[in-house]
């Protein structure tokens, strides 16, 4: 499944999507960067609550597909510019990580 597909699916929120064609292959949860940086796999959605700038250096070291920021997360505009640029994937979703896993995976 696509990240746009994904997003339509699920009704999740696109903060950025300058690559929704990206597959998704399994997902990580996680808020603490190193670990996300050591063990997300190339092309999972990682879901987390984090918002800093960080999230977008994290996802292209880790060449996730996408971030899904939950429970209504919001990223700041310096953010979400960042992320475009550097073609990172973010969606939000309204649902706490656990809800948003199990719809991600329910979709996948």
């Amino acid at each position: 499944m696509t990240v746009k597909e994904l997003c339509e699916k699920c009704n999740f929120t696109a903060i950025t999507l300058p690559d929704g064609g990206r597959e998704i292959n399994g997902c990580y949860i996680g808020d603490l960067l190193s670990w996300v940086m050591g063990r997300a796999e190339e092309g999972n959605a990682w879901i987390t609550i984090m918002s800093n700038i960080n999230i977008a250096a994290v996802a292209s070291l880790a060449d996730v597909s996408c971030v899904i920021l939950a429970e209504g997360v919001e990223l700041e505009d310096s953010v979400k510019t960042t992320a475009a640029e550097k073609d990172i994937n973010i969606l939000s979703s309204p649902l706490p990580a656990y809800e948003t896993a199990v719809k991600l995976y329910e979709s996948i």
